[in-house]
């Protein structure tokens, strides 16, 4: 008789005081700003040279300075991320675009139909072409360049966008296959305005 087995028994979280001390300083940093651990950084950790890996490269595509906005690049995530049926990624990027966009609906209206959502016809450029990477890269052509050109993107911009849809491709697939779960922190943040701290 078969017995199935849930992901999180096959790829259970780090245990925080066995990670090298790299990595549990990075969480307990990342943990005091935002007052949770998100459970990436712990799935992920069961690696630890993956976990450097991915993070190192996260940060060099979402942290760098360019033509993009935090916002544009949350954007792409929650977009490609929906089309590709990523809960984790889905809701994690969703809180984050929302805050950096300070909006409470944006992110639910990406994840449901980009097309549809209240952004700019420049922006609805930017999503097109990273659903075109995650989807369909085998396609891609110099019309999709020349179409973004057309709304001031740059080749470098063009670079970021196509990584950072490729990245989470990976992120994606990787979310999917350890049964990785957004914390339920998420999805509260960004939604509701914080309290004014009196004087």
């Amino acid at each position: 008789m078969q017995t199935t087995q849930g992901a999180d028994e096959r790829y259970p979280l780090a245990e925080l005081d066995n990670l090298p001390e790299d990595i549990r300083a990075q969480i307990l940093e990342v943990q005091q700003k935002s007052g949770f651990v998100p459970n990436v950084f712990l799935k992920l950790a069961r690696r630890p040279d993956e976990y450097r890996a991915f993070f190192a490269y996260h940060d060099a595509l979402m942290l760098r300075e360019g033509g993009l906005s935090k916002g544009e690049k949350e954007m792409i995530v929650v977009a490609t991320s929906a089309q590709s049926q990523c809960l984790y990624c889905v809701v994690a990027h969703g809180a984050l675009l929302r805050i950096f966009e300070k909006s409470p609906l944006l992110a639910d209206h990406l994840a449901t139909n980009y097309r549809k959502a209240p952004i700019t016809p420049r922006q609805r450029a930017m999503l097109d072409f990273a659903l075109k990477v995650s989807n369909a890269s085998h396609a891609i052509e110099d019309a999709d360049f020349a179409a973004l050109h057309d709304h001031g993107f740059t080749d470098e911009d063009i670079w970021d966008i196509g990584a950072i849809a490729a990245f989470f491709a990976l992120s994606n697939r990787m979310a999917n296959l350890s049964g990785m779960m957004p914390n339920s922190e998420f999805h509260l943040l960004g939604r509701i305005p914080r309290e004014k701290k009196p004087g």
